[in-house]
């Protein structure tokens, strides 16, 4: 059950949460309540991708999937998802209605992705949406509910397209054997790199903007402007599957330097 959450970006998407709204300065008791919500929405959501998935996961043969590998029944899998997600709306709600709403909507827009957009042009827009969204749910848990500077909400936005794009490169030959058909299978892996390198350089320059170029933003924006180029030219040799994984590899730890970046200089800036 643990493994069908997705337990790696599971646990890194509550780690992201709760550092942010640390570095915010967020009432340690909020702190706590956004790290619970964000963790029960992101099992939530996890099993229901793999309660929904798991026709397809059988088909390409993905023994990593618990459900697929007939470790656990399909049946439970899907069951705790929507346990997980009745049980999400109290805990949200209880960070205070605007940023719990936020956060609602946020998992809505996963939810969507999992059963309906995941395989239409439109996936990259929960990821967009969802992203951007992780600055206002932690903004307005601040007194006052005060809303999060604009170029910080886009530079999350930025981060979630070139995750959601990178994170297709390492499954190409799946999608394409199971018909899996979003935006970044429309594409192809070339162009799909080359938006997950453009998204994480325009991330790092919004992030310099709203630090007022802080030393470590600066910092941080070169090396990812530095990766975004290695990624680039991975696309270059897209078609081996050893270069999609070194790019997609690549991408995660660009979008891990910036949370970084953020966390440590943009804490208290974040709301302007």
């Amino acid at each position: 059950m643990a493994r069908a959450t997705h337990v790696e970006p599971t646990l890194a998407v509550t780690a992201f949460f709760t550092a942010i709204a640390v570095a915010a300065h967020v009432h340690a008791g909020r702190c706590a309540l956004i790290a619970a919500a964000v963790f029960v929405g992101q099992c939530s959501i996890g099993w229901c991708n793999d309660y929904l998935d798991a026709p397809l996961d059988r088909a390409a043969g993905r023994s990593d999937k618990p459900v697929a590998a007939g470790v656990v029944r399909r049946g439970t899998v899907g069951a705790a998802a929507g346990v997980a997600l009745v049980a999400d709306v109290p805990l949200s709600l209880a960070i205070g209605w605007r940023p719990g709403a936020a956060h609602l909507v946020a998992v809505g827009w996963a939810w969507l992705y999992d059963g309906w957009l995941k395989t239409t042009w439109a996936s990259v827009v929960p990821f967009a949406v969802s992203f951007g969204l992780v600055p206002v749910i932690v903004a307005t848990a601040l007194p006052g509910a005060p809303l999060p500077q604009a170029v910080i909400v886009a530079a999350g936005s930025c981060c979630g397209v070139a995750a959601h794009f990178a994170n297709t490169l390492p499954d190409v030959v799946a999608d394409a054997r199971t018909g899996v058909r979003g935006l970044p299978q429309l594409v192809g892996p070339r162009f799909t790199t080359v938006v997950s390198a453009v998204a994480i350089a325009v991330a790092a320059v919004l992030l310099v903007v709203a630090t007022s170029a802080a030393t470590l933003a600066v910092v941080a924006a070169a090396v990812d402007g530095v990766a975004a180029v290695g990624v680039a030219l991975l696309a270059v040799r897209s078609a081996s599957s050893g270069a999609r994984d070194q790019a997609f590899r690549l991408v995660i730890v660009a979008v891990a330097i910036l949370v970084a970046a953020f966390v440590v200089s943009a804490g208290r800036r974040l709301t302007g």
